[in-house]
């Protein structure tokens, strides 16, 4: 199926700033990344954590999109991150349907030495492994390692894991 809705996160964790920077120039400069017959969409994920530079406030929003935190009931004391992912699945999912975008690229750093990182989550996703191919080879000669963090029974609760297609990216 064609890809038509795409979301570039950043700040699901506040202090995590290249992703901050690249949403917010994004969001104010929305041209440079719409194509014809794809919506693109760039959201800050974690605006509380980003306004304090903080990893989170309550929780680890990339640990919290598993359905019983999406399906939670929400009382007074419901952290913020859960509130929040709720609110990421309402806008891009809800996760596992039909209706959720195909893409999200959730940008990220790190303080480990690996350069510039995909995560994919799923090995039969043959999207995703053909566009981290275009990445690499748009890329060359930089190198472009691939990680697959594939379980065979663990179900990811990360935020990009709402989309049809979840890709991470890290860089040191």
């Amino acid at each position: 199926a064609p890809i038509r809705k795409v979301a570039v996160f950043g700040g699901t964790h506040g202090n995590e700033l290249a992703g901050i920077y690249l949403v917010k120039h994004w969001q104010a400069h929305g041209a440079e990344i719409q194509r014809p017959g794809v919506e693109v969409k760039p959201f800050l994920c974690n605006p509380r954590a980003v306004e304090k530079c903080t990893r989170y406030i309550d929780c680890d929003l990339n640990r919290v999109f598993d359905l019983g935190s999406l399906g939670r009931t929400v009382v007074e004391d419901t952290p913020y991150e859960v509130r929040r992912a709720q609110e990421i699945n309402r806008i891009f999912g809800p996760k596992g349907s039909d209706d959720a975008f195909d893409l999200i690229f959730d940008l990220h750093n790190t303080t480990s030495n690996m350069g510039c990182t995909l995560i994919l989550e799923n090995s039969r996703d043959d999207f995703a492994i053909q566009m981290s191919h275009y990445i690499k080879n748009a890329l060359a000669p930089e190198p472009v390692p691939i990680l697959l963090i594939e379980h065979p029974t663990l179900k990811y609760a990360t935020t990009r894991s709402v989309a049809k297609h979840p890709v991470g990216k890290y860089e040191n």
